[in-house]
């Protein structure tokens, strides 16, 4: 039980650390990151929340992970719902600072891609799925037999344009970020000593098949017990 606690406890953590450092990103006002670009478009298209536009996202991607046959996990539905939650609560209650001059907000820009790197590192360590934009380039990669960084690239152009149209802001952080996120959250993952090749998940219906053969074994140890009683 007490494992279940950490997990749960860290897989927040993780998802808390990831919102702050996305908002770091979009305060940090020099462009926003390619797939929050997206968010903000969708956001403006509907009138919500960036941060409920993360998570209107992050519901359609799972249903389309699911549908081209990945594997879904409780962290990856938490992930889903949290990160944009939590987002929202930073960003409305102003607890990350904005900063005037372009050396400043490019420091904390830098700052909040390292940070969201730490924040996949805590939620995916825990090795119950990961995020669903995640889970989508891992589909796409298994569908198309091309390169991770093919996908993710292409993932990426095809959510800064269809943002853009939207609305979405742009800038010369848009780039930088697409250009060095991969490289800071490996820099993250290599500060932790985390390799995300050794983790191994749990899904749900993992969980699912083992209620059932739970529910199944019961009524025979129970024959059984009945049977030594009559004896």
């Amino acid at each position: 039980m007490n494992r279940v606690w950490v997990a749960i406890i860290k897989s927040f953590a993780g998802f808390f650390v990831c919102a702050l450092g996305i908002t770091m990103t979009i305060n940090a006002n020099l462009g926003l990151a390619p797939w929050d670009v997206f968010h903000q478009g969708i956001g403006s298209l509907l009138g919500i929340t960036i941060g409920r536009a993360n998570i209107l996202v992050g519901l359609s991607l799972v249903i389309l992970n699911h549908i081209m046959g990945e594997r879904i996990g409780w962290g990856t539905l938490f992930n889903m719902i949290f990160v944009g939650i939590f987002i929202d609560f930073l960003m409305l209650n102003g607890l990350v600072p904005k900063f005037n001059g372009f050396i400043p907000n490019f420091i904390m820009m830098l700052l909040g891609v390292f940070t969201l790197g730490v924040g996949s590192y805590l939620y995916i360590d825990v090795g119950l799925g990961s995020g669903p934009r995640d889970g989508l380039m891992v589909a796409l990669v298994k569908r198309t037999n091309r390169s991770v960084g093919l996908v993710r690239g292409t993932l990426e152009l095809m959510a800064v344009i269809f943002g853009y149209m939207l609305g979405g802001h742009t800038g010369v952080g848009t780039l930088v970020m697409a250009i060095t996120g991969g490289y800071l959250t490996q820099l993250a993952f290599k500060v932790a000593r985390f390799n995300v090749k050794e983790v191994e998940h749990r899904f749900i219906d993992d969980d699912i098949k083992f209620i059932k053969e739970k529910i199944r074994s019961k009524p025979s140890s129970e024959v059984e017990a009945d049977g030594e009683g009559e004896d």
